[in-house]
């Protein structure tokens, strides 16, 4: 009877085994296997790391949480961090908040934040707050991006000096070939000023946000920047315009988010995109 029970309770454990989830997979641009160590590594060597994000992937955000500690801690010099989910206008709010000037809620009130801020990014900026980190606030405001969206670039060449401080400077470079925003024409049905303009809007979102981590890059030390994977995905948006333009000597480093059923390969048609692979089971829960 005990040989009997021993069987049956190896037989469980081996199917609990087999039964086991994996929350995420990381890999190189080659499809080999990597460490978050790695990961870790070469950021250190990096001038700024793009950790591409899918916005409601909760994996995505704890590795980004882990990935600016061990920055903090490891890496030489100073770290500065910035995001796409924080507009430029809103930097003196962001700003007075690390510094202890205005509570949480005073700035969380008043900065637009976004609805998944509380237990996706908030965790970021407080850490920035107990070890007095720079955090930069990237964005383009959203309203001068619709400007955009509804007159092209010409759109914003009425605003005020006092607006025109949280754009990219014009003239705005911009290749509509990059094969990002042709698939954007392509989405919008490939014709009309609307499809003209709506890769036009994505790019002065692109360009500001890589205005922005040009300005503030540490001397000695790493820009870890938070942003939807599409910004900077195979060395395009944000990254483009910063090797371009803004700071083409700057080393960079990028990790893209996907979901997938299978963790062991970079999914067909995904290669190319980043230097790294964060690889989350399509079942994932979601933030929101």
């Amino acid at each position: 009877m005990r040989t009997l029970l021993f069987c049956i309770s190896l037989l469980l454990s081996v199917h609990a085994n087999a039964q086991d989830l994996k929350a995420y997979q990381l890999l190189n641009a080659e499809g080999g296997a990597a460490t978050f160590a790695d990961i870790v590594k070469k950021s250190k060597k990096s001038d700024v790391v793009f950790f591409g994000e899918l916005h409601n992937n909760p994996i995505a955000h704890w590795m980004q949480y882990e990935l600016t500690k061990a920055l903090h801690e490891e890496a030489k010099g100073s770290l500065v961090l910035g995001a796409e989910m924080f507009e430029s206008d809103n930097q003196l709010l962001l700003t007075e908040y690390l510094n202890g000037t205005i509570p949480a809620k005073t700035f969380e009130d008043e900065a637009r934040v976004w609805n998944n801020y509380k237990t996706d990014y908030k965790p970021l900026v407080d850490f920035a707050l107990e070890k007095q980190l720079p955090f930069i606030a990237t964005n383009i405001p959203r309203r001068y991006a619709s400007l955009v969206f509804k007159g092209g670039f010409e759109a914003l060449e009425g605003l005020a000096p006092e607006a025109q401080q949280y754009i990219a400077p014009s003239p705005v470079p911009y290749d509509p070939n990059l094969p990002g925003y042709v698939k954007m024409v392509e989405m919008m049905g490939g014709h009309g000023s609307g499809s003209a303009n709506f890769p036009k809007a994505q790019a002065i979102k692109d360009a500001t946000m890589a205005y922005f981590i040009s300005q503030h890059l540490p001397e000695k030390g790493v820009f870890l920047h938070f942003n939807g994977s599409y910004h900077s995905d195979h060395y395009e948006g944000i990254v483009w315009y910063l090797k371009e333009a803004y700071a083409p000597k700057a080393k960079v480093l990028t990790i893209t988010t996907l979901e997938t059923d299978d963790l062991s390969a970079i999914p067909e048609g995904e290669q190319g995109k980043a230097d790294f692979y964060l690889l989350v089971p399509s079942s994932m829960t979601k933030t929101y």
